[in-house]
């Protein structure tokens, strides 16, 4: 370790405790995994420094330290003193600046080993895009294709039980991929947050061992997939799940029960496929959602918006997409996509 008291990010393993000393707006968005939250600004205080900085540079930073040496002695006696003289923290800030340099002085004076992450949050930033890239092509994906419908997510979900290797990026987004993917009251993470998650993800699979992984979008809601996984998912061998219609309105009733039961969410949700199908078929759709038939609703949405487009984006995007084996089940209740799931790593295996 450098005498300086820097450490670089890859080395953030080799301490104690990760302590983020950003506002807690930042820190929402994405943040090292496992650090804590110790802000020596809060999110307003930040605002009124950096306001009254580009006023004055010298009175910003005179009310700057005041308040971040009032919060630091504040985060002291209420979080950290009971730790051992044998402590040692990682502080960081955006870029390993004054936040987290005020920080990391007062806890060395103290008699802490504390260390400020070279460069902060920003170098960290740039060490996941650089892994994500690097880490992403060594695995082998098997891509898992299918209508809309066809339980994909939960065949996932079935393999993983079954000791197979999976890539849930539906998970790790939040969404499940589609227009009327948004899961109510439960937002998506940021961009940031994303491809934090991903890398910590990817870091746990092993490269020698095949993962499976659902057939995706370049967006998954609000959200971009990064270009070096998806050119690698998109070029790998597919297996194609083919669900009989009946079984695949059956399953999205079971599977979207949150909007069955707020209906007036679901309007506003298909409300975004205005621009496609015109306001006569989407009067009769909500016609459809006030008259509570929804197994007509959904057949109706598979076979007038979601098959089309699903089979266009498939033949055009993954390569191997015509030379799929095919598994085609008339069950996909949870029974039935376990079945699927067992004959699906019996066929890898022979």
């Amino acid at each position: 370790m450098k005498p300086s008291g820097l450490a670089k990010a890859h080395q953030i393993t080799e301490f104690s405790d990760i302590i983020d000393v950003r506002t807690p707006a930042e820190f929402a968005e994405d943040h090292i995994p496992g650090a804590i939250n110790l802000p020596v600004l809060s999110n307003e205080e930040r605002i009124i420094v950096g306001t009254l900085y580009h006023q004055s540079p010298f009175e910003g930073k005179k009310l700057g330290a005041a308040l971040i040496a009032r919060n630091i002695s504040t985060n002291i006696q209420t979080h950290l003193m009971h730790y051992p003289k044998e402590w040692k923290p990682l502080i960081y800030c955006w870029r390993g600046g004054k936040r987290s340099g005020s920080m990391t002085h007062i806890l060395r004076q103290i008699g802490w080993n504390a260390h400020i992450l070279d460069g902060g949050y920003k170098s960290y930033r740039r060490q996941v895009i650089k892994e994500l890239s690097e880490l992403s092509p060594q695995f082998n994906y098997q891509v898992v294709t299918g209508q809309t419908g066809s339980g994909k997510s939960k065949l996932l979900e079935a393999l993983a039980e079954q000791g197979a290797q999976i890539l849930d990026l539906e998970s790790i987004a939040n969404h499940k991929g589609s227009v009327l993917g948004n899961i109510p009251n439960s937002p998506q993470p940021s961009q940031k947050n994303f491809e934090s998650q991903l890398l910590i993800t990817l870091k746990q699979l092993n490269p020698d061992q095949i993962v499976f992984v659902e057939a995706e979008s370049r967006k998954i809601g609000s959200l971009h997939v990064p270009d070096t996984l998806l050119e690698k998912i998109r070029l790998s061998p597919c297996i194609k799940i083919e669900a009989t219609l009946a079984a695949r309105v059956e399953f999205l009733q079971g599977d979207y029960a949150y909007f069955l039961k707020d209906p007036e969410a679901l309007k506003e949700t298909i409300d975004f496929l205005k621009e496609l199908h015109g306001k006569e078929t989407l009067q009769h759709w909500k016609d459809l959602i006030d008259q509570k038939n929804w197994s007509t609703l959904v057949e109706q949405l598979l076979k007038n918006h979601y098959d089309a487009l699903y089979s266009r984006s498939q033949h055009s995007n993954y390569m191997n997409y015509t030379q799929a084996i095919c598994y085609q089940t008339a069950d996909l209740s949870t029974q039935g996509i376990h079945r699927l799931a067992t004959e699906i790593l019996k066929g890898q295996a022979s």
